[in-house]
């Protein structure tokens, strides 16, 4: 069941009582968190811009600072510090407020790409309702009034992720153009009683041009030509995001891997020229040590290796086979939604593991999640949405901050850790929205002039009616079906569904590397 179809009898239905709606909601979200939640006062923005502030105007060094009275500083690799420098040359307010600016523009294009078309649908009254949902999120307030990096850090993955607009006219929309056949899977040319396979040496100029073209197209229905940048950059910010390289080598996206690879590669590379004494330090020292970004069995840290810290567990042995059995689920998993198409639904599963695989995930990190919240919209599975958001709002977890001893604390403590892992498993990946893109229209199309044909053919003929569909009209609803088939599997287009995928079809031919 898609969102349109939900039962809506106690929404407004006047554009007055919409706004009215809004606005209390609005209201009772700025009451609950100006004094329920704790507000983190830019902690950790004030650990970026004192540690720029001492590393530029002071001359020391990166890794050596802590916030007065803390033991808190940096942890991030160099790179982040590279490109966090700029805020040495405003002062703190400024800093917050370009801070905060930029984390509600990633939070924008978040959703924007996350919705996708269907925000269109609902206008102004939807983003309303949906902003109130989002300040109730935790790891999404948390985020903002830390003045962290990670939504800034998950724009940039789904920047790559997201499909680029196609250069030209797909192959569905040329090919309804009566005068342009593309392929032999079109109907049968108006000029041509039966359709025949052009051979190669006898094809036109205009037909070995349109071919092009739609190979062309077919290369750039997949992830953008630019894949793998943004992942590269948000890798040499923040370690969690590489695992989102694997994801790109497992889809077989061979080319946005080594893309993403050398991305990150040249910016530690560039880092360690502007800062080489703490890139030494970082590589060979600060990323081993996992007690420079705090207590293991602090209660916001909802990782694995959180769970196993609260419960006393200290073998490594023990996280590292926890570990190779996530991310195995995630390896197969993962593949089979990038190989079905579905690419939100694997970045969706990608984010999940990241968060559980990491020594390390405070509340905050759990932005990652937001992609699987949508993909458990769009497939239809609200009320399951509904009740996990519901959780990861009520900061429930804090309940357990002084002692999270017994069942209660070992179910309560890690509640957050539980709807990650119940979201890697279990979550419906796999399944495309209905109608991705006007693809039937094509077949349609494609299938009209066959069944016009066959009665006109059988009037000429004298013949009379046969019971069972004529060859030519079979073919015609075979085309349609096949047609329909490809155009709703937005596939991965590269090399996921094996060489030649994406042109199958086109005249026989194979195309080059995209």
């Amino acid at each position: 069941m898609s969102p349109r179809h939900v039962p809506a009898a106690w929404a407004p239905r006047t554009d007055r009582g919409r706004l009215l709606l809004v606005l209390a909601l609005a209201l009772t979200v700025t009451v609950f968190t100006a004094t329920v939640p704790l507000l983190r006062d830019w902690f950790d923005l004030r650990v970026y811009y004192g540690t720029v502030n001492s590393w530029i105007h002071d001359g020391g060094r990166v890794y050596d600072y802590r916030v007065p009275g803390t033991p808190y500083g940096f942890t991030y690799p160099p790179f982040a510090a590279v490109v966090m420098s700029p805020m040495a040359l405003v002062g703190l307010r400024t800093a917050i407020v370009t801070a905060l600016l930029l984390n509600l523009a990633a939070l924008a294009f978040v959703v924007r790409v996350l919705s996708g078309p269907a925000r269109r649908r609902y206008g102004w009254y939807g983003a309303g309702l949906a902003a109130c949902a989002l300040a109730l999120f935790e790891p999404l307030r948390d985020t903002i009034s830390f003045g962290q990096v990670n939504l800034l850090l998950l724009a940039l993955v789904l920047a790559d992720a997201r499909p680029p607009t196609p250069v030209g006219p797909s192959p569905s929309s040329a090919s309804s153009h009566p005068s342009r056949p593309l392929h032999r899977h079109t109907a049968p040319h108006r000029h041509s009683p039966t359709h025949r396979h052009v051979p190669a040496r006898r094809r036109s100029p205009a037909h070995r041009f349109e071919r092009l073209r739609q190979l062309r197209w077919s290369c750039r229905s997949g992830w953008s030509r630019w894949a793998g940048v943004g992942i590269g950059l948000a890798a040499a910010v923040k370690l969690t995001p590489a695992l989102f390289i694997g994801l790109l080598l497992i889809s077989r996206r061979r080319r946005a891997a080594a893309v993403a690879i050398a991305v990150a590669a040249g910016a530690t590379a560039f880092a360690a020229l502007v800062a080489p004494d703490a890139s030494r330090f970082y590589w060979t020292r600060a990323v081993w040590d996992t007690t420079r970004v705090g207590r293991l069995d602090y209660v916001s840290n909802q990782s694995l290796q959180g769970v196993l810290a609260r419960l006393g567990v200290e073998s490594r042995a023990v996280w590292a086979v926890l570990v190779v059995l996530v991310l195995c689920g995630w390896a197969w998993r993962a593949r089979r939604a990038a190989a079905s198409g579905d690419r939100l639904g694997a970045v969706a599963l990608t984010g999940l593991a990241a968060c559980l695989v990491s020594p390390v995930t405070w509340v905050h990190h759990l932005v990652w999640l937001l992609p699987s919240f949508a993909v458990l919209i769009r497939t239809g599975r609200l009320r399951v949405a509904g009740a996990l958001y519901a959780v990861l709002c009520t900061s429930v977890v804090w309940l357990w901050f002084d002692d999270a001893s017994g069942v209660g604390g070992f179910l309560g403590a890690n509640a957050y850790t539980w709807v990650t892992l119940g979201l890697l498993v279990r979550l419906p990946v796999g399944h495309l929205p209905p109608n991705p893109r006007p693809a039937s229209r094509s077949a349609r199309v494609t299938a009209a002039p066959a069944s016009a044909a066959a009665p006109t053919m059988n009037a000429v003929s004298d013949q009379p009616p046969s019971t069972s569909s004529s060859p030519r009209v079979r073919t015609a609803a075979a085309v349609a079906t096949a047609e329909v088939g490809a155009d709703r599997v937005d596939g991965p287009g590269d090399a996921a569904d094996g060489p030649g995928a994406d042109a199958e079809g086109v005249d026989g031919a194979v195309p080059g590397p995209c």
